[in-house]
């Protein structure tokens, strides 16, 4: 029952941010909360193409590069998820954003070493 109420809820939140998007669907920050959703009801398809969208069409929203990379790992696609991180690493690093690097950096670390 529990699973189940987590399911509904994740869909009323997809469906709140699918009505979002239509009014505005370029919005990185909307499709990433998307993405985020996805992945939680077990739809990475959906979530991985919105990802790669955003990091297309906006490669300094390096939020969505950590994201994108443990998706590759959890469907056991690691080379992918390595180009990510060090995509994402090589973003964060010229937009000034120690956090982020950080972050991938040692995502990065554990899944190469």
């Amino acid at each position: 029952m529990k699973e189940l109420n987590k399911f509904f809820a994740a869909m009323n939140k997809v469906e709140k941010l699918l009505s979002i998007l239509e009014a505005n669907p370029a919005d990185s920050f909307i499709q990433h909360a998307l993405a985020l959703e996805y992945i939680k009801s077990g739809e990475e398809e959906k979530a991985k193409k919105l990802f790669q969208s955003i990091l297309q069409r906006e490669p300094g929203y390096v939020g969505s590069y950590y994201h994108l990379a443990k998706l590759f790992e959890r469907i056991g696609e690691n080379k992918n998820a390595i180009a990510v991180y060090e995509k994402g690493m090589e973003e964060s690093k010229k937009a000034g954003d120690n956090h982020t690097y950080n972050e991938l950096k040692a995502a990065y670390e554990a899944l190469t070493f």
